[in-house]
């Protein structure tokens, strides 16, 4: 969104129409290839690996030609670029998110050790949400500490060519690290697989349908859904708002994202901790509480800034960005951890391995209400007359973008609370049936 607005100073309706498009793209496409990989069936690399490893080299190449729109081209030819190659990244990118969180709970059935892998994963996720902050203080140079580097269009283009390489060396470590584990998981009915393959792809949606009107499926789809909205609002249009508003320079706008990831990272082992004593909604449910009451203290700076420097505001918003980061930490890992519950209980109810197709519709919702979100905020940044060919906004622009960020996020936060609040599966509930399931298994293993 601020490159596509800021650097290449394309209108805002247009790219938030844009990538509303390919963001509803990616939640169409999540059912359709979580139903792929359920129905593959490789010696070698399983249900899942064959795509991930496919998807790690096409993801790569597609990311560079992204950023590599034409200099200079009229504002049909930009929007065509951005609009093709996001169709190609978000179809790529769906080949190896939807069968890797598919992975995720094939691996990992249990209720604790569902929460540790989501953690860990969640781990090096956000590793990979800061490489660009740290990418950016390197490629983007500045010409002293307030310079607003954020402009080099071709710093972005060096920072796609590393975050590339990074993604064929982390999809074969992803791929080639699980393919062993992977051989040796237990299969289900297959007489109930084939019957449920048979079904065929105009089946996928109704399933979408059936799934959803099931409570905790529901619950936790929406609920994600709604919190990941905070965060469209935060990345979208947090860029703006410190370089616009905060007037920070890119050195502390990567120096923020580094704050905010890092507290996410950190928090992993306490969120991990704090399941094991209680249930993870509550745990969910105190986290974004903690992540709404940092959003409310960084708006207090917002109103601040006006009566210092740069420099000084920036040390009072960075602890600010760890406490979000803290709360986040938990909105990365705990949903996941949940809707693999509701899975595994599901599938060993009805003896059939759908974690693709319901990894797909899990992950269709929340790219949904994405790409709602950023339609909304394409419009927004033009109502209020937000305009990149400005250095400094008017204060009331400025006004305006706090607003989009302070209140989207409490709003969506809070919606997100009450959503959750209705979460009804317990520890005890998914260790009762994971108990019936071995019980009912010794017998074919004596």
């Amino acid at each position: 969104m601020f490159f596509a607005t800021s650097v290449l100073g394309l209108p805002g309706f247009l790219v938030g129409i844009t990538i509303a498009i390919t963001s509803l793209w990616d939640g169409l496409s999540d059912p359709l290839i979580g139903y792929l990989s359920d129905k593959t069936k490789s010696k070698f690399f399983g249900r899942r690996l064959g795509h991930m490893l496919f998807a790690s080299f096409t993801l790569a190449l597609n990311n560079v030609l992204l950023w590599l729109c034409p200099e200079g081209g009229s504002t049909a030819i930009l929007v065509l670029w951005l609009m093709g190659f996001l169709l190609l990244q978000e179809t790529f990118n769906t080949f190896f998110a939807t069968p890797y969180a598919a992975l995720c709970i094939d691996i990992a059935p249990d209720y604790n050790d569902q929460t540790k892998m989501q953690a860990f994963k969640t781990v090096f996720y956000i590793c990979g949400l800061i490489m660009p902050s740290i990418l950016m203080y390197l490629f983007m140079p500045s010409a002293g500490l307030n310079a607003q580097a954020q402009f080099n269009r071709q710093g972005y283009i060096n920072i796609a060519c590393v975050n590339s390489a990074l993604v064929i060396l982390c999809g074969i470590i992803a791929v080639f690290g699980t393919r062993k584990r992977v051989r040796s998981m237990p299969n289900y009915d297959k007489a109930i697989e084939e019957e449920n393959s048979q079904k065929g792809m105009k089946k996928i949606m109704a399933g979408y349908i059936e799934t959803f009107k099931k409570d905790n499926f529901r619950i936790v789809m929406l609920g994600y859904s709604v919190a990941l909205i905070a965060s469209v609002f935060l990345t979208s249009v947090g860029m703006h708002l410190f370089t616009f508003c905060f007037h920070f320079s890119s050195v502390q706008i990567s120096s923020l994202m580094l704050c905010l990831f890092g507290g996410a990272i950190l928090s992993q082992l306490l969120w991990v901790n704090v399941v094991k004593k209680y249930d993870k909604k509550q745990t969910l449910i105190f986290a974004l509480s903690v992540m709404l009451f940092g959003i409310a203290l960084t708006s207090i700076t917002f109103l601040f800034r006006l009566y210092t420097t740069p420099d000084k505001i920036f040390w009072y918003v960075v602890p600010c960005l760890f406490l979000c980061g803290i709360g986040s930490g938990a909105l990365y890992c705990l949903p996941h951890s949940m809707y693999a519950d509701v899975v595994t209980m599901e599938q060993y109810r009805s003896g059939q391995n759908n974690a693709g197709r319901y990894t797909g519709y899990y992950t269709f919702t929340y790219n949904f209400s994405n790409s709602i979100a950023l339609l909304f905020i394409g419009f927004l940044l033009d109502f209020v007359r937000f305009d990149s060919r400005q250095p400094v906004q008017a204060l009331s622009v400025q006004a305006g973008l706090g607003r989009i960020v302070f209140f989207g996020s409490a709003i969506a936060l809070t919606m997100a609370i009450i959503i959750f609040s209705k979460y009804s599966i317990k520890r005890a509930d998914v260790l009762k049936v994971q108990i019936q399931e071995n019980e009912k298994n010794e017998p074919n293993k004596k």
